[in-house]
C-alpha cells in the first residue's frame, strides 16, 4: 500500500556521462504545436529552465499555470513568460500569446511541458511559467530577455 523507493541508477564509473534521460531536444520537437512560435533553441531552453530554476528558489518571483499566469498578466505584474509547446488540447492557452503581446511581456516556447515543470521542482507539467526579475539572477534574466526580443517574430498568415 505504502510507497515503495526506487533505486537510483547507479552513473557509470568509466566518467562517461553522456547518458541521457528521455527524448533529446529534437525528439520533443515532433510533439510541438503548430502554433508555438517562437520557439527557444536548444540553448536558449536550457537558460530559460536554468532561470526558472534559480527563480523557484525566491517565493513569489515564478508563477505557474494558466490561471495564475493569466491573472497575474491583468493585474500589471512583469515578468518573462514561458509557455509549453506540447499542449494539448492547444485551445486552452492560444489566446495568451496575444495578451503578452498586448502588455508587451517577452515570451518564448519551450519543446516540453514536463521539462518546464521539472525546473520548478515538480513532478508534474505545466503549460506556462511566468518568471519575475530578481537581483540573484538579474544578469541570466537580463541575457535571457534580451536573446527572446532578438527570436523571430510569429508569422501570421491569412488566405
Amino acid at each position: 500500500m505504502g510507497k515503495e523507493k526506487k533505486e537510483k541508477a547507479a552513473a557509470p564509473e568509466n566518467g562517461d556521462e553522456t547518458v541521457t534521460e528521455g527524448p533529446s531536444y529534437e525528439e520533443k520537437l515532433k510533439f510541438v504545436s503548430v502554433i508555438a512560435k517562437p520557439m527557444a533553441s536548444k540553448k536558449l531552453t536550457k537558460k530559460v529552465y536554468k532561470v526558472i530554476k534559480k527563480g523557484s528558489k525566491h517565493k513569489t518571483f515564478v508563477r505557474n499555470g494558466l490561471k495564475d499566469v493569466q491573472s497575474r498578466i491583468r493585474k500589471g505584474e512583469r515578468g518573462i513568460v514561458v509557455f509549453a509547446g506540447d499542449v494539448t488540447p492547444i485551445e486552452v492557452m492560444c489566446h495568451m500569446p496575444a495578451v503578452c503581446e498586448e502588455k508587451s511581456l517577452p515570451y518564448v516556447y519551450t519543446p516540453s511541458r514536463q521539462d518546464l515543470g521539472t525546473a520548478m521542482g515538480v513532478k508534474r507539467g505545466c503549460l506556462m511559467v511566468m518568471v519575475r526579475e530578481h537581483e540573484d539572477y538579474k544578469e541570466l534574466y537580463d541575457e535571457l530577455t534580451q536573446e527572446i526580443s532578438t527570436l523571430p517574430p510569429p508569422v501570421c498568415v491569412t488566405d
